[in-house]
């Protein structure tokens, strides 16, 4: 995972979910690179020690 929005209400997640889902692949790119430039997984770390 190399992007991620936080919401309170799962309608508003679902709405930027079809924004997102309508924009071109180019914004989408865009935005990922705005937050998170070198494209860094995001999840690493998230499950060491579980077992």
């Amino acid at each position: 995972m190399v992007y991620y929005e936080e919401f309170q209400f799962i309608q508003d997640a679902i709405a930027r979910e079809k924004q997102l889902k309508a924009g071109s692949r180019q914004k989408k790119v865009d935005l990922i690179q705005s937050e998170n430039r070198d494209w860094l997984d995001l999840t690493a770390g998230w499950y060491e020690g579980w077992e």
